[in-house]
């Protein structure tokens, strides 16, 4: 299954976009092992709407256009159910083993998600109550991706 992260803004260099790539070229080398293709990284531009509402609806329909067909997403969204490692490693193995042909993470904007992208969503998860940056959403996410695989794998990497 293809692992696709789908982010509202550009990661510009930096300590951030190194650590992001370091947890990703360790899922990728691992993630062969458990039927997971290599994880993308697509970013969409941020809106330049004036109002909230209309900066969530045009980069929902942006985030939206981005996922691969019969893709499932997932949002990281701080009203999503509590991600614990293991069931974030459940969700993608189920979907992997229902034959789903690709898992989009999805990283929305400062405002958040439109109400409407948030219903169609597949999961919703959250890294809990605390407002984080979406570069720090990004860390925590691609860490988590290779949390998960390990999990998967069996890996003394992960330890309760």
């Amino acid at each position: 299954m293809r692992l696709v992260i789908v982010a509202v803004g550009k990661l510009k260099a930096g300590p951030e976009r190194l650590l992001i790539e370091r947890y990703l070229e360790r899922a990728n080398a691992a993630g062969r092992a458990v039927s997971l293709s290599p994880v993308d990284v697509v970013e969409v531009a941020e809106s330049s709407a004036r109002r909230s509402a209309e900066r969530q609806k045009e980069e929902s329909e942006k985030l939206l256009k981005a996922v691969p067909k019969g893709a499932r997403t997932i949002l990281l969204d701080s009203r999503g159910s509590a991600l614990t490692s293991e069931k974030f490693a459940a969700r993608l193995a189920a979907f992997r083993d229902a034959a789903v042909p690709a898992t989009a993470l999805m990283i929305g904007g400062a405002d958040g998600f439109d109400q409407g992208f948030v219903k169609r969503a597949d999961a919703s998860f959250s890294f809990g109550a605390a407002t984080f940056p979406h570069q720090i959403v990004r860390i925590l996410l691609a860490e988590q991706i290779y949390r998960a695989i390990t999990i998967l794998s069996g890996h003394p990497y992960h330890r309760a």
